[in-house]
């Protein structure tokens, strides 16, 4: 029964997710854009199963909702910081930095995820991911210490990361 479920749906989340963004999309909720929402997000990931070889089954969806709203929480507080930045420096004030990130992680998915989340959060970027994989090139609009950047990112939101995928 478990080998037909993931046979069937070889990725729940993104089943249900591409369902929510169909009926999102049609701007309208009706039972038939239910279900072909469904249709969609049972054929679509069954169809690229063959490029996800490594998946990762093992989520822990509880700490993910966490992980959801602490992100949410570091962006807006950094959106007013570094709107305060932007208001009250001069560009020549500003001391942007380079930072080398260290990865634990090795699933694509929550390397992407952790990448996102610097991106989605005001005043970094990830820009590169090492051809291995194992180190993640950050910039960081404004910082004194380049090492605290570092460290902030893997305590707050790569350890976070390790926890969910396990």
């Amino acid at each position: 029964m478990q080998k037909t479920f993931r046979w069937l749906f070889p990725h729940p989340l993104l089943t249900l997710l591409l369902a929510v963004i169909w009926v999102l999309l049609q701007n309208q909720v009706s039972a038939g854009m239910v279900v072909f929402g469904l249709i969609l997000g049972i054929i679509i990931p069954r169809v690229t199963a063959v490029w996800w070889p490594d998946r990762p089954y093992d989520i822990r969806f509880g700490r993910m909702v966490s992980y959801v709203i602490i992100v949410m929480w570091d962006i807006l507080v950094a959106n007013v910081q570094v709107a305060w930045i932007v208001l009250t420096r001069p560009n020549s004030k500003l001391r942007p930095a380079w930072v080398v990130v260290p990865l634990d992680l090795r699933q694509p998915e929550a390397i992407s995820i952790l990448a996102g989340t610097i991106t989605l959060t005001p005043g970094t970027v990830s820009a590169d991911l090492s051809s291995e994989g194992h180190s993640l090139l950050v910039h960081a609009l404004d910082t004194d210490d380049p090492d605290a950047v570092r460290d902030q990112i893997k305590e707050r939101y790569e350890r976070r990361l390790k926890e969910i995928f396990v």
